[in-house]
């Protein structure tokens, strides 16, 4: 066997187990099964508002939001590019309410989907989490909401693993994927060079 043929057998052998991963993974992301609950956009129920506001905008807030909820009525400045939630009443930062009330306006969000955020909600240090394994954050300072179950994360496992962060170390997942690509040009390179001879 020619050297040629040798250097691309080995280094067939060495890529069996990244084409195998580029591939499934690259096909997960073609089709794209149960994406759109995984990243789904979760957002504060929100009703009309019932009470009459007078507002006088400040010459540093940005954009102003005013939103109604079961929490009652929300006022949201953007003033060096943060979001700040203010009192409707006399523009003074509102605090952060109680633990209920904060499950009580997540109950109401996730109320819209209940086959995915299920009926029950439990307090938790990083957040909230539902009965159906979703976890949720609350930025009370936007009034946002992000969401997180395990499809999303085995998604987001998927993105790592097809770009080779197999490790969870930044600097030698780099230097996994940058040794991938090395391995698949050279693989190239050698294969049109037999191709080549062949012909």
């Amino acid at each position: 066997m020619s050297l040629p043929r040798r250097i691309h057998r080995i280094l067939g052998w060495c890529l069996i187990l990244p084409f195998f991963v580029w591939a499934l993974t690259g096909l997960v992301f073609f089709i794209k099964p149960g994406y759109q609950a995984a990243f789904s956009y979760l957002v504060v129920k929100t009703y009309p508002i019932n009470t009459a506001i007078q507002l006088k905008p400040q010459p540093e807030w940005q954009e102003i939001k005013l939103l109604q909820t079961v929490l009652g009525t929300h006022l949201m400045v953007k003033q060096a590019g943060s979001w700040q939630q203010l009192s409707p009443k006399d523009f003074t930062v509102r605090p952060q309410p109680s633990a209920d009330d904060l499950q009580l306006l997540v109950k109401d969000a996730i109320s819209v989907d209940p086959k995915r955020y299920g009926e029950q909600l439990l307090k938790t240090e990083q957040g909230f989490v539902t009965d159906t394994g979703v976890q949720i954050q609350l930025d009370w300072a936007s009034l946002s909401l992000s969401q997180q179950g395990k499809d999303t994360e085995l998604i987001n496992n998927l993105y790592k693993a097809h770009y080779l962060q197999w490790t969870g170390q930044k600097t030698l997942d780099q230097v996994l994927g940058v040794l991938g690509l090395i391995l698949l040009m050279l693989t190239t390179v050698v294969g049109v060079r037999l191709l080549i001879r062949r012909c």
